[in-house]
C-alpha cells in the first residue's frame, strides 16, 4: 500500500475515473464512492489523507459531507467540486470547512496542485504554542482558547480570512500562525501595511513593474503578489486601500493573475490572502467607502481577536513572559517585579493591548537601575480625561505616541550634538544611564 490514500466521491463514473487516474500517477491509493452512503461506509473502513467530493450527490450534498468529515475526521482535508463560476457555492464550501474548491470541467494540473498542497498538512506542527509566531498570543483564557482553535481550523483550508481586532491585539501574529499551520508553511509569508504605502506607488508595489516602465527603472520589480507566490499575502489595515486600488485587487483575486505596470502580459499567481483591520469594514461598505464585492471575497471566514482587557486572566502569564524575554536579551538575571508594580499592571486599562504591555515591560527592564522593577519604572499613562484642563492647553495631535517620540528624538539628538556624539557624556547630560540611552537610540533609529 502506498503512503497516501484518497477518497473520491462523485456520482459520475467518468469524473471519478479522471480524478483517480490523476491521483494514481501521484502514487496515491484511490478509493471511489458514487453516493454519500457509499462514502460513509468507506470512511469507516480506513483513514484517508485526502478526500474530494462533488456538490450534488444522489442521496445528499457535499456541504453536509464536508461538515460531517470535519467533525469525525478533522485531520483529513476535503476538497469540493463545483460548477464553473459558482462563486457563492464555493464560498459556502470554504465556510463549511472545505480545504479548497475546484471547478468543472476539471483541470488536472490544478487538481494535482491542490492535492500536493493538501498533503503538506501532514507536516504541520501539532502544538501551536511551539511555533515562533505564537509569541504574544500566550494565554489560557476562554477567549484565547477559542481563538487558537479557530486558527487551527482555518489554517487547514485555503479560504481567505479577515482578522478583526483593535490595534495591538496581535492580528499579524494570528496571520502568521495561520500560515505556519497551513499547507503553505514552507512558502513565503509577505506582510503588507496597506496604510503605509504612498498612493502613487501602490500599483507598482502590489503588482510590480516591468524594466524601464516605472520612473525610468533599470530593473524589473516583482511586487508583493509575485513575491508571495505559493505562500501567503497578509494585507494589514486593508480598509486603508483607496477605491481604485480595491478594484484592481479584486481583479487579481478573481483572475489569479497579475499584470505588472508597463507589461502587456499577465502572470499567474497562487496566493492565499489574509487581511486585517481595526475598522468595521461592514460599516465602511454601507458608507460606500469599501467595495462590497471585494469584502465578499476577503471575508469568507472572520476571526475576532479579543482585547487584552477582555482576557485579563492572561496578563500574569504575559508579564512573566516579557520580563524573561527582555532580561535574556540583555544577558542579565531575570528581573523581579515589585508588588506595587505587579498590581498596577494587573489593573491597568491597556488601550494599546498586548503591544502596549510588551512595550511597557521592555522599557522597564531596560531602564531599571536595580535588580527589580518598581512602580515608577513602568511609566504607565493615565486615562485621558474627558474634561479639558484650562491650565494645560490641549495638544492638537491624533498620534500621541509619534508626538512624544519626536520630542524624545529631538532631546537626544541635541544632547548628542552638544557632546560631539559621545554617548556616555550625552547620557549623563540627559540624566539617564548609558544603557537607557543606547536602548532609546535603537528604538528611535538614531545612529
Amino acid at each position: 500500500m502506498n503512503k497516501f490514500a484518497a477518497l473520491i466521491i462523485d456520482d459520475e463514473p467518468d469524473i471519478r475515473a479522471l480524478i483517480a487516474l490523476t491521483l494514481k500517477r501521484m502514487e496515491l491509493d484511490c478509493y471511489q464512492a458514487g453516493s454519500v452512503s457509499e462514502a460513509l461506509t468507506l470512511l469507516q473502513e480506513r483513514p484517508y489523507h485526502f478526500c474530494i467530493t462533488d456538490m450534488k450527490l444522489p442521496d445528499g450534498n457535499g456541504l453536509d459531507l464536508i461538515q460531517l468529515c470535519n467533525t469525525r475526521h478533522p485531520d483529513m482535508p476535503v476538497a469540493m467540486i463545483t460548477a464553473y463560476g459558482n462563486m457563492e457555492l464555493a464560498v459556502n464550501a470554504l465556510k463549511a470547512g472545505a480545504f479548497d474548491v475546484v471547478a468543472k470541467p476539471l483541470d488536472t494540473e490544478r487538481l494535482r496542485e491542490l492535492v500536493k498542497a493538501s498533503l503538506q498538512l501532514t507536516k504541520v506542527p501539532a502544538n501551536i504554542e511551539n511555533l515562533p509566531s505564537a509569541d504574544g498570543l500566550l494565554g489560557q483564557s476562554d477567549g484565547m482558547r477559542t481563538l487558537k482553535e479557530k486558527i487551527f481550523k482555518v489554517a487547514r483550508t485555503q479560504a481567505p480570512v479577515f482578522i478583526y481586532g483593535e490595534s495591538g491585539t496581535g492580528k499579524e501574529l494570528v496571520a502568521r500562525l495561520i500560515h505556519h499551520q497551513s499547507a503553505r508553511m514552507e512558502q513565503p509569508f509577505i506582510a503588507v501595511n496597506c496604510g503605509a504605502i504612498p498612493r502613487d506607488l501602490m500599483e507598482s508595489e502590489f503588482f510590480g513593474h516591468a524594466k524601464g516602465s516605472f520612473t525610468g527603472a533599470s530593473s524589473e520589480k516583482a511586487g508583493f503578489f509575485r513575491a508571495a507566490n505559493g505562500g501567503t499575502l497578509f494585507l494589514d489595515e486593508v480598509a486603508e486601500l483607496p477605491l481604485d486600488m480595491q478594484a484592481k485587487l479584486l481583479r487579481v483575486i478573481q483572475e489569479k493573475a497579475v499584470r505588472s505596470v508597463g507589461s502587456e502580459f499577465e502572470t499567474p499567481v497562487d496566493v492565499r490572502i489574509l487581511c486585517a483591520s481595526h475598522k468595521d469594514i461592514g460599516a465602511l461598505v454601507k458608507a460606500e467607502e469599501f467595495r462590497q464585492d471585494l469584502y465578499f471575497r476577503l471575508n469568507v471566514i472572520q476571526i475576532n481577536v479579543p482585547r487584552l482587557a477582555d482576557r485579563a486572566e492572561d496578563i500574569p502569564m504575559l508579564i512573566r513572559h516579557f520580563i524573561r524575554k527582555y532580561s535574556q536579551e540583555w544577558g542579565m538575571p531575570e528581573i523581579i517585579l515589585e508588588d506595587a508594580a505587579q498590581q498596577a499592571l494587573l489593573t491597568y486599562h491597556y488601550p494599546g493591548n498586548v503591544r502596549e504591555l510588551e512595550n511597557i515591560l521592555q522599557r522597564a527592564v531596560t531602564l531599571a537601575e536595580g535588580d527589580s522593577i518598581g512602580l515608577s519604572d513602568l511609566s504607565l499613562s493615565k486615562p485621558i480625561s474627558e474634561e479639558p484642563d484650562n491650565n494645560n492647553p490641549r495638544i492638537e495631535t491624533n498620534n500621541l505616541e509619534a508626538y512624544l517620540e519626536n520630542i524624545e528624538r529631538r532631546a537626544i539628538t541635541q544632547a548628542l550634538e552638544a557632546t560631539r556624539w559621545n554617548k556616555t557624556a550625552a547620557a549623563e547630560k540627559l540624566g539617564i544611564s548609558f544603557r537607557a540611552l543606547r536602548y532609546r537610540c535603537k528604538k528611535l533609529e538614531i545612529d
